[in-house]
């Protein structure tokens, strides 16, 4: 039986290498691992807003990285709608496809996890 992993990510997209790097990561275990899941909670749902402009504060834009995820075969995405709600952000907002799930299911699914890792 694979093992279950899930990556969470909490962090704003600039600021800190916090978010490139559970990126890195996730792109990295997706050769090794088809039971990987991505939940974006908190103000990692910042991270799939489109238009960042990180240019402006000389950060280099991982945004177009996201896109790869769908040919990494990384299909277990989940944003916590209540996240999106409270930051008034609409689904048709987010620059990937994703599975909304409330805070009660984001919990469920994360206890269906055999090892989590959090940024």
């Amino acid at each position: 039986m694979e093992k279950k992993i899930g990556i969470i990510n909490r962090q704003a997209p600039h600021g800190s290498s916090t978010a490139r790097e559970a990126l890195d990561l996730t792109l990295a275990m997706s050769a090794f691992n088809e039971s990987l899941s991505i939940f974006f909670i908190g103000d990692g749902v910042y991270q799939l807003l489109a238009k960042h402009q990180a240019d402006f504060i000389l950060q280099k834009d991982f945004q177009p990285m996201l896109q790869m995820l769908e040919l990494y075969d990384v299909e277990q995405i989940y944003v916590c709608q209540d996240s999106l709600s409270v930051r008034n952000i609409s689904v048709e907002q987010l620059v990937i496809k994703t599975t909304l799930l409330s805070t009660d299911e984001i919990n469920e699914y994360l206890q269906q996890q055999h090892q989590l890792m959090s940024f």
